[in-house]
């Protein structure tokens, strides 16, 4: 069974064996001295923890918050999946970091790979090849670090997902989420960076569309370029720059968010399903210790052995079949990652729009999806903001919501969904173009119109569907569960026969509040006064009619309501 948290954050236990706060005293006298005297000897160790405790407080941190309840549910591994993915990175960088040479000076090939050898690349590119052929394991740990990479970002994206959807980023969890949100955004540059280091032929095709794309932005973009590249595209500096930047300062601040994001995570209640017993001032789960951290440990050793599978059995990034990086050359079928497609595509789409005015080119089809994309993710990640605005609910909520009764913010996360596959698919349109043999061209055209019918269509849908889902809950609170048992009436009717709800199941589909939209209100009091409304709360008060006022959700049954039909006898049928 599982224990049952109180406000303060700790499963409720009595002290024992007189430790501190037990109320017990120690013995006095004579006698009580002679036994003392005869006492064994403590161990080494406690003398060592009563030493720690004497000067850090170990004890009462420990006695704090060991116990601390924490809820369980398949979803919550995601996070989970996240951290370890995270430690396993690391553990993998720094093995991979003593062998790497991150210079750009240009060398002959004579290695292992005999189909590159008198070929002239980078020393960069030549420790890479190096690390997947000579250094032992080598190759193992180059496909593991970048496997974690991609299920790192992947289980970010998804558990980020998880928090939109059920709304755990609400009070007092909003700082929480720009963690998160400001990881995802590091993680994406970290990729970038690890990815543009081996300096093959396929990561600087990457590099160049990164350059051009800095390039498009107005008055500045040359200076950034020259700046980031030490002068003209590619230069010599590029690789000793991102070296630093992706094994020591990204991943430093990541190490410092992901600490951070753990301790607001283990300072808050943790956010628990709806269910019996379950409310805003207790959680109930399993305590931290020994429950909680014997799975987390199992879990990440389970993470650590699926990575290492499929860095054994499934071959990524192969470097040594693109070749080293050279200008005048580009990969065919050259894709980023999947985290980056989305940027890629916004500009693989845009048509070619372009200024010329006083001697200067104005890129607009790079420039402006280049520009839409931190848009995209800025509205991200001030959204709980947002919706704390238009709601005007400034409480605390430690209880998630079931996506179906918040329709209009489910619907707004599958548009965006819809938008990123939309994209996702712009960015590889010439693989979809070869491998299903379709024109480049219609691929291209059904993206650029999908792009702003696809999440339109999606926020329809799925509100539509959750209003539906709505219904559905709301018959089965009032008349039961469909049995599949068919009775004849005495009058020759057949009917099915419903199975009533237990009282938990009943609480948990009609437990989440229906608050009416915020509203202005009258403009004109009862004594022909004018109240002046700004433009701030007009505009909010359209917002909550429009998101969360009627038509946006289904009335949940009422006490009276399952009263009055479950009077009589023949309710259930």
């Amino acid at each position: 069974m599982g224990a049952q948290e109180t406000d303060s954050g700790r499963a409720a236990r009595p002290s024992v064996n007189g430790a501190p706060g037990s109320g017990t005293s120690g013995d006095t006298g004579p006698e009580g001295t002679l036994r003392a005297r005869r006492a064994p000897e403590t161990g080494k160790g406690e003398r060592l923890a009563d030493w720690a405790d004497g000067r850090l407080g170990l004890y009462a941190l420990a006695k704090a918050n060991m116990r601390k309840v924490f809820p369980d549910h398949w979803s919550f591994m995601l996070g989970e999946v996240c951290l370890y993915s995270f430690v396993v990175l690391i553990l993998t960088g720094v093995y991979l970091t003593l062998f790497f040479e991150p210079s750009g000076v240009e060398v002959v090939y004579h290695g292992s790979y005999g189909p590159l050898n008198g070929v002239v690349m980078t020393r960069a590119y030549e420790s890479t090849l190096d690390i997947s052929f000579d250094v032992r394991g080598g190759l193992l740990i180059r496909q593991i670090h970048h496997w974690a990479a991609l299920v790192f970002l992947a289980g970010m994206l998804v558990h980020m997902m998880r928090v939109f959807f059920t709304g755990a980023f609400r009070k007092p969890r909003e700082v929480n989420w720009l963690f998160g949100w400001t990881l995802l955004m590091l993680g994406l540059i970290t990729g970038l960076t690890g990815y543009s280091l081996p300096d093959d032929l396929l990561s600087g095709t990457g590099v160049r569309f990164a350059d051009g794309a800095i390039l498009s932005v107005p008055v500045v973009g040359t200076y950034l370029s020259f700046f980031l590249f030490g002068g003209e595209f590619p230069g010599h500096d590029i690789i000793s720059r991102f070296f630093p930047i992706h094994v020591l300062l990204l991943p430093g601040i990541m190490l410092g968010l992901v600490v951070a994001h753990l301790i607001l995570v283990f300072h808050h209640k943790h956010t628990q399903y709806p269910g019996p017993g379950k409310d805003q001032k207790s959680v109930v789960g399993m305590p931290f210790m020994p429950v909680y951290m014997a799975k987390a440990g199992g879990f990440f050793f389970l993470v650590f052995g699926v990575l290492a599978i499929m860095g054994a059995v499934a071959t990524i990034n192969p470097v040594w079949a693109f070749g080293p990086y050279r200008p005048d050359l580009v990969t065919t079928g050259a894709q980023p990652d999947w985290y980056l497609g989305f940027s890629e595509g916004l500009i693989r789409v845009m048509p070619g729009w372009e200024i010329n005015a006083f001697g200067h080119t104005l890129q607009l089809g790079v420039f402006i999806p280049f520009a839409l994309f931190p848009l995209v993710m800025a509205a991200i990640a001030v959204y709980p903001f947002v919706e704390a605005w238009v709601t005007g609910d400034k409480r605390e909520h430690h209880v998630l919501d079931r996506p179906r009764n918040v329709p209009t913010r489910t619907a707004l996360g599958v548009a965006w969904l819809t938008l990123y596959a939309v994209l996702l698919v712009g960015g590889g349109n010439d693989l979809w173009a070869t491998h299903f043999h379709l024109s480049i061209n219609a691929i291209t055209w059904f993206v650029r119109v999908a792009v702003f019918a696809g999440p339109v269509l999606a926020y329809v849908l799925t509100k539509r569907i959750c209003l539906g889902l709505q219904r559905a809950d709301r018959d089965k609170v009032l008349h039961g569960r469909e049995s599949g048992t068919i009775k004849m009436l005495p009058h020759g009717e057949y009917i099915e026969v419903h199975e009533p709800l237990t009282p938990a199941q009943r609480f948990t589909l009609t437990q989440h509040e229906q608050a009416p939209p915020y509203e202005l209100g009258p403009l004109v009091d009862a004594n022909g006064v004018t109240r002046r409304a700004g433009p701030g709360r007009r505009l909010r008060a359209r917002l909550a009619r429009a998101l969360y006022g009627p038509g946006t959700r289904i009335p949940k049954p009422t006490a009276e309501e399952y009263r009055a039909l479950t009077s009589g006898d023949d309710h259930h049928h």
